[in-house]
């Protein structure tokens, strides 16, 4: 439909007048626009004539139905019972299918439908979304809250195979925790949290997610704990953006929507202020992101962290702890915190080893992110697995020395545990030093 006059008035006139109030009229009493914008409007000159001409041009494809659409997604977040979907196609059609709970109704056979709820939103679908808009205008015009589902039933089924596919994947990768990887995963996974009580009823934890396999596998882990679980526990998926790109950024949030892990996602500055330190800037940056972690499980109830640490980090804290800090410590499967009162950290993945986990990203055809620090390209003392890093040094000599004897990693950590003070020149007992010298 096109409207246009030619008039020989000023500009300002000419949309008062008469551009104006035909907008108005036409968006606002035919087509019930909500968000309509004056710019749908143009003024134009003729150049034929010299004459200012004023020309509003709606077609059906040009016409804006802002307010008449609802999409896929949007369908989905309605409260069950507030709407009621009504399938216009043909009877062969809807025969072949159709979204779930819709009755099927020709478009001739709307209007003053009893079958029709008036108190309820009327959403419409056809085919494609192109009928099913026209049928709206005319519901909306009769009284009734109507909407037309965008793309129509093509695009509901799209995404309805796009849904199937991500929960045959979910499904897939929790299954294979159990089974497949149930003696190199799950096992020694459901033992540290035994052994060390790790998790205990009541808790609230916040299982914290940095993107990578790791923390990602602990997810799921901590999911199928709570879903066989024998203790009644609360979880919270905790991912805090430290500065990530923006590719980085949503690789997360795609991955945990694929593995159905329902993420809290929270902002931080610390790759700004790190990346300004040059001594050490990843353990600064490790210590600050801990402490905001810290700080935001508490702010959100819960008395636990949960960390991805595996076996493989804690052999080579103990090697880099002798080797380059001159003491033996290790990295403990769980410890009360310093600065915030009432918070535990705890590592579930405390026997789990790094090859594992990577036979079962690789299992599953997954693909996380790798240390998402937009600077550690560059950092050759950064410790994050990169090439140059002194955990990298850790994981080729324990890889070299694995190769003559296959048990040398368990070794490793079995030698903290089975410590002879008597043999020992000086130990540290709460801040307190012993030497052998003083009971000799």
């Amino acid at each position: 439909m096109v409207f246009a006059g030619c008039i020989a008035l000023s500009v300002e006139r000419v949309f008062i007048c008469v551009l104006k109030p035909l907008y108005w009229q036409f968006f606002h009493k035919k087509c019930n626009i909500l968000e309509a914008k004056e710019n749908s409007c143009y003024i134009t000159f003729s150049a034929k004539t010299g004459h200012l001409t004023a020309c509003v041009t709606i077609s059906k494809a040009e016409r804006c139905y802002t307010n008449m659409e609802i999409n896929v997604a949007k369908l989905n977040e309605l409260p069950e019972g507030s709407y009621q979907l009504i399938d216009m196609r043909s009877d062969r059609d809807f025969e072949y299918g159709t979204i779930p709970g819709a009755i099927h109704i020709l478009q001739e056979d709307l209007k003053e439908n009893p079958q029709i709820i008036k108190a309820k939103k009327v959403i419409l679908f056809c085919s494609h979304g192109t009928n099913s808009i026209e049928a709206a205008e005319e519901l909306e015009a009769d009284g009734y809250r109507a909407y037309s589902l965008e793309g129509g039933y093509i695009a509901w089924l799209r995404e309805e195979m796009r849904r199937q596919e991500a929960e045959d994947i979910k499904n897939q990768v929790e299954q294979s925790i159990r089974k497949k990887f149930r003696k190199t995963i799950w096992s020694p996974f459901t033992k540290a949290v035994k052994q060390y009580e790790l998790v205990k009823e009541g808790d609230k934890v916040a299982v914290c997610i940095s993107g990578g396999k790791d923390s990602m596998l602990l997810a799921k882990c901590m999911q199928e704990l709570k879903k066989h679980r024998q203790v009644n526990f609360d979880l919270v998926f905790l991912v805090m953006d430290p500065g990530y790109n923006p590719i980085n950024r949503q690789k997360i949030i795609n991955n945990a929507k694929l593995l159905n892990i329902p993420i809290t996602m929270f902002e931080s500055n610390i790759f700004e202020v790190v990346e300004k330190i040059d001594d050490h800037p990843c353990y600064v940056c490790a210590r600050m992101r801990r402490g905001y972690l810290y700080k935001k499980a508490q702010e959100l109830g819960c008395n636990k962290i949960a960390l991805g640490h595996h076996f493989d980090d804690v052999i080579e804290t103990i090697l880099m702890g002798m080797l380059y800090g001159a003491q033996m410590q290790t990295m403990m499967p769980k410890l009360h915190s310093t600065y915030h009162e009432g918070m535990e950290l705890i590592r579930p993945l405390y026997y789990v080893k790094e090859a594992d986990i990577i036979r079962w990203r690789e299992r599953n055809d997954l693909h996380f992110i790798q240390c998402a620090c937009k600077f550690t390209e560059h950092c050759t003392m950064c410790d994050n697995g990169g090439g140059g890093s002194k955990r990298e040094e850790m994981k080729k000599l324990i890889k070299q020395l694995r190769s003559v004897y296959d048990k040398v990693d368990m070794n490793i950590y079995n030698s903290t545990k089975n410590v002879n003070l008597n043999t020992l020149i000086s130990y540290i007992e709460d801040g307190e030093v012993h030497h052998f010298m003083d009971k000799y």
